[in-house]
């Protein structure tokens, strides 16, 4: 059991050393100021009240909230908006309520289709992910659920059906997380569940009635200490419409560890996806690829299970990017208040350092508890900044002096591009200081403005959608990848950019965050160049593809095989 293990010199290291181990990542010659980000859900129709439960909140099951997807579903051109949605004890014992809303965008506005679309299975909701499973060119979208979880194949008419039995990938645990990716490359995306634990209203402890049901001298709901965990689930894609579960034999050994957030990505840089999974209170898992269709657990190995301190943390949300421009994917986990969330720095060959000290993450995430994050280039300077949705599980932290609150702000840490991020959400003030109980967040460019978006699930409230408004005049491109012999939607491609003498590189990646799932266009801020000199493609079976420039401040299609075939401005 990894719960009696303790990381090794790996988290010795001091943040001093740590530090000086970061080099120092020039922005691309950004202008002007840090961008506003007003709450526009209302004004763009975007308006569905979440459900969680009740009030009080006194069992597990209604604290956790949803996330949310933003993928193009109609194949427009634009990104449209799926909002998973709980239920409460009541109606969930009367079958629940639907499960997602599904907002198609019309231009930057938004209209409810859901009904329309057919997203029609009802239950208790949690999360997101997408993917074409079948390669016809068609983003299709896989619910999960506290109870069994439900894959729903695009038509292409607008409209979904539920193909979860046909797929074999209705399992009935508490899903949390998925993410999809071809890990063993064959050419289509194969998807990882991650499952949290088992509950009932009937066996389920209530507050105050264990003392692990208790925080800082108020009873509260019990879990997930003192709860079974569920283990998480692999299915292998057969390429038929058909799923197979291949959990056992691909050796992904989970002993239920109370899965929250997975990336599914390739970690160490060797072509093949490996699969990292935050846990609630106990270590993280990091399953590497063995290229063989097996993984193999390295969580302790490769200094990812624990902190700094060799503790398990509540890994809730989960965001992959590379923070400081070594070639590497680094992993950044949101946890509890009174803790602090963890970045973790990706030195190659499978070996992480807790840089969180080092990078100035400590002591400003303290009073928050961190869901949905994403490290994302927030002002297109070239730079990854963390953008970090909090609230607290606990509404009776308001009623004793416990150093937090319920309804929490948003925080924003811009890169400072020398291994440390400036923590300057409170300085932008505005609609991100308003205090909520944030759960999921999703990141995308909603309104094609060439500026990342932020859509974020508040629970027993309405969403937040903040509108990047930009106004730096700083350059970007975004990139859409389509697979011909890898699978459809690229999933796993690699790609490398060169412009202003410097490279940079995004990964193509399914879910992300916490039980979101983020725009799989690939975005690069450019500062103040305004042309891309070359780009790299790695594709999911390992190939590669150079293609030469491009101007800055486009939306580009790449096709394997193909190179560029579709260029378009900013806008609709």
């Amino acid at each position: 059991m990894l719960v009696t293990v303790r990381p090794t010199i790996v988290a010795s290291l001091s943040a001093g050393i740590l530090a000086a181990s970061v080099p120092a990542v020039a922005r691309s010659q950004a202008t002007g100021a840090f961008p506003g980000f007003p709450d526009v859900a209302e004004a763009i129709g975007v308006t569905l009240i979440n459900v969680s439960g009740g009030a009080e909140k006194e069992y597990i099951i209604e604290t956790n909230g949803n996330g949310a997807a933003l993928f193009d579903y109609d194949g427009d051109g634009d990104i449209d908006l799926l909002i998973a949605n709980g239920t409460t004890l009541e109606r969930y014992a009367q079958g629940g309520d639907p499960m997602a809303a599904l907002y198609r965008n019309d231009g930057g506005r938004f209209v409810d289709v859901t009904g329309a679309a057919g997203l029609e299975a009802r239950g208790w909701g949690m999360g997101a992910c997408v993917a074409d499973y079948d390669n016809d060119g068609r983003s299709d979208a896989y619910v999960t659920a506290y109870g069994p979880n439900v894959l729903y194949r695009n038509r292409g008419d607008g409209a979904f059906e539920d193909t979860t039995a046909r797929a074999g990938v209705g399992d009935a645990g508490w899903g949390t997380n998925c993410a999809f990716a071809d890990y063993d490359r064959d050419g289509d995306v194969d998807l990882y569940v991650a499952n949290y634990v088992q509950f009932s209203v009937e066996s389920a402890p209530r507050p105050g009635e264990r003392s692990t049901c208790r925080y800082m001298g108020a009873d509260v709901m019990c879990g997930p200490v003192g709860l079974t965990g569920e283990a998480d689930r692999l299915y292998r894609n057969d390429g038929d419409g058909i799923f197979t579960d291949v959990t056992d034999e691909a050796g992904i050994r989970d002993p239920g560890l109370y899965g929250f957030g997975v990336v599914f990505s390739d970690l160490d840089g060797d072509g093949w996806p490996d699969v990292y999974v935050a846990n609630d209170s106990v270590p993280n898992l990091l399953f590497h690829n063995d290229g063989d269709g097996t993984f193999s657990e390295a969580g302790v190995v490769s200094g990812t299970a624990f902190n700094e301190a060799g503790h398990a943390q509540a890994g809730m949300g989960l965001a992959a990017g590379d923070y400081d421009g070594n070639g590497y994917l680094d992993l950044f986990v949101t946890n509890f208040s009174h803790d602090t969330n963890t970045l973790y720095q990706n030195l190659g060959d499978l070996l992480f350092l807790d840089g969180t000290a080092g990078a100035g993450l400590g002591a400003d995430s303290l009073p928050h508890l961190g869901w949905g994050a994403g490290l994302v280039d927030l002002d297109n300077d070239g730079l990854l900044d963390i953008f970090v949705a909090n609230g607290h599980v606990y509404p009776q932290v308001d009623d004793v002096d416990a150093g937090t609150r319920f309804l929490q702000p948003k925080e924003i840490y811009r890169n400072a591009g020398n291994g440390r991020f400036d923590e300057i959400g409170g300085d932008l003030d505005g609609d991100l200081a308003v205090a909520r109980s944030a759960r999921g967040a999703a990141f995308g460019d909603y309104d094609n403005d060439g500026y990342v978006d932020a859509v974020v699930v508040n629970i027993d409230d309405g969403p937040s959608v903040y509108r990047n408004d930009g106004g730096n005049r700083n350059h970007w491109i975004t990139l859409r990848l389509e697979g011909t012999r890898s699978n459809r939607d690229a999933i796993g491609a690699r790609v490398e950019i060169r412009a202003g003498g410097r490279s940079r590189f995004g990964v193509v990646a399914s879910g992300g965050s916490y039980l979101s799932h983020n725009d799989m266009r690939l975005h690069f801020g450019l500062g103040s160049v305004e042309r891309i000199d070359a780009i790299r493609v790695r594709w999911p079976d390992g190939s590669a593809e150079d293609l030469g420039g491009v101007e800055a401040d486009r939306f580009v299609t790449i096709r394997e095989g193909d190179g560029v075939v579709d260029e378009r401005a900013a806008g609709f």
